[in-house]
C-alpha cells in the first residue's frame, strides 16, 4: 500500500512576515496593499478569526478587522523560504509533488531514512521546518493523494491527522461535500441541488449518473467516495505560463498611461521568464474593465521570445489591434506561454 503525505504550510506568506518582524506575531495581519482596489494575497489565523481570507478586497479585510496590518508582498523572501523547505522534503523522499510555493504530496513508500512509518515521517519533517525555519506545517497521511490532502486540513493549523484505508468510508461519509477536495463552490451548488450534502449522499449514486450530470469529473467523484485515487505522485509538472499583472488603484483611461503601465509590466514578465530559464512563443496581453469584463489577446510566433525588445513588440502590436480610447481599464497582465527549457529555438531562430 501506498505511504502518502500531504504537507500545507500554515498561513505561509504572513507567516513568513511574523518571523521576519515580531512586533506582528499574535496579530491580525494581511500580505497585501491598503488601497481601494488591492486584494489580501494572504491572512495570518489572528486575521482570520475576524473572517479575513486571502483574494478577499482589502477594504472588506479592514472593514472586518479593523486592527489588521497590511504588508507588502516580499515574493522572492517567499520563494527562500520555500526553497528551504522543500529541501527538508528531499531528505525524506525523491517523490515530491509540489502543488504551490507552501504545498506539496510526498510518496514516502520507500523513504529515504527507512523509516518506515508515515505519521513518524510527517511528525519528523514539521519538526525539521519548526526547528530550522521558525514556521510551522499541516500534515496529512493516508494511502492517496486525496484522502492525505483531506487529512492535512482536519487539524490546522500545525497539525498532523492521519486516515487509514479501515477508517476511510466512515470519514468520507460524514464529510460536507463543500469541503471535499476537487469540489469547488459551483459543483457543490450543484449537488445541493440533487440532495447531495454529504459524502454519505454522493455514495448512493451510480457512476452513470454522475457522469450525465457532472461529465468526466462524474467518474473521479464515483471513485473518490469510494477511496479510490490512483493518481501518482509527481515529481515534475510541466509550467504553462511566465507573466505579470496590475490591479490599479485609479483605473486607466488614457492611452499614455497605458503604454507605461504595460512598459513596466513587460519588464517584469521578462524577469521572471530570465530567471525560470524558459522560453516561450505565445505572447498573451489581458485586459479587465472597470466595469469587470475581461478580454485578452494572444499571437503565438515562430521562434521564441528572446528579449525585452521583442517581447515589447508583440505586446504593443495587440495593444494597437483594439480600440482603447474610450475606456477605464482596471487590470493590465502580460504572459508568454508555449514555454521550453534552454535553448530550443535555435534552428527556428534562423527562419525569423
Amino acid at each position: 500500500m501506498r505511504k502518502i503525505i500531504h504537507i500545507d504550510m500554515d498561513a505561509f506568506f504572513a507567516s513568513v512576515e511574523q518571523l521576519d518582524n515580531p512586533s506582528l506575531r499574535g496579530k491580525p495581519v494581511a500580505v497585501g496593499g491598503s488601497g481601494p482596489r488591492s486584494v489580501v494575497a494572504a491572512a495570518s489565523y489572528e486575521a482570520r478569526r475576524y473572517g479575513v481570507r486571502s483574494a478577499m478586497p482589502s477594504v472588506t479585510a479592514k472593514r472586518l478587522c479593523p486592527s489588521i496590518t497590511f504588508v507588502r508582498g516580499r515574493f522572492e523572501r517567499y520563494q527562500e523560504e520555500s526553497d528551504a523547505i522543500f529541501e527538508i522534503f528531499s531528505r525524506y523522499s525523491d517523490l515530491i509533488e509540489p502543488l504551490s510555493i507552501d504545498e506539496a504530496f510526498l510518496d514516502v513508500s520507500k523513504d529515504k531514512k527507512d523509516i518506515g512509518s508515515a505519521t513518524l515521517i510527517a511528525r519528523a519533517i514539521r519538526e525539521d521546518i519548526k526547528r530550522e525555519r521558525g514556521l510551522t506545517a499541516s500534515a496529512g497521511v493516508s494511502y492517496n493523494k486525496f484522502l492525505a490532502k483531506m487529512a492535512s486540513d482536519i487539524n490546522k493549523p500545525d497539525g498532523l491527522f492521519v486516515i487509514l484505508e479501515e477508517d476511510a468510508i466512515d470519514f468520507i461519509d460524514s464529510l460536507k461535500i463543500d469541503k471535499f477536495y476537487g469540489i469547488g463552490k459551483v459543483t457543490a451548488e450543484k449537488m445541493h441541488s440533487l440532495g447531495i450534502h454529504f459524502g454519505r449522499d454522493l455514495h448512493k449514486w451510480d457512476e452513470e449518473s454522475l457522469v450525465r450530470n457532472f461529465g468526466k469529473a462524474g467518474s473521479f467523484f464515483y471513485d473518490m467516495v469510494r477511496g479510490i485515487d490512483n493518481r501518482p505522485v509527481e515529481c515534475e509538472s510541466v509550467r504553462k505560463s511566465v507573466g505579470a499583472e496590475t490591479t490599479f488603484d485609479k483605473d486607466l483611461s488614457k492611452q499614455f498611461e497605458i503604454i507605461a503601465e504595460l512598459y513596466h509590466i513587460e519588464e517584469e514578465v521578462m524577469r521572471r521568464v530570465s530567471e525560470a530559464e524558459f522560453h516561450g512563443r505565445t505572447v498573451t496581453l489581458k485586459i479587465k474593465f472597470n466595469d469587470f469584463r475581461q478580454i485578452t489577446r494572444s499571437h503565438t510566433l515562430l521562434s521564441y521570445v528572446r528579449d525585452f525588445d521583442m517581447l515589447h513588440r508583440e505586446v504593443t502590436a495587440l495593444r494597437k489591434s483594439l480600440d482603447l480610447s474610450h475606456v477605464k481599464i482596471r487590470l493590465l497582465g502580460v504572459s508568454i506561454s508555449s514555454l521550453e527549457s534552454g535553448d530550443r529555438d535555435l534552428q527556428l531562430g534562423l527562419w525569423e
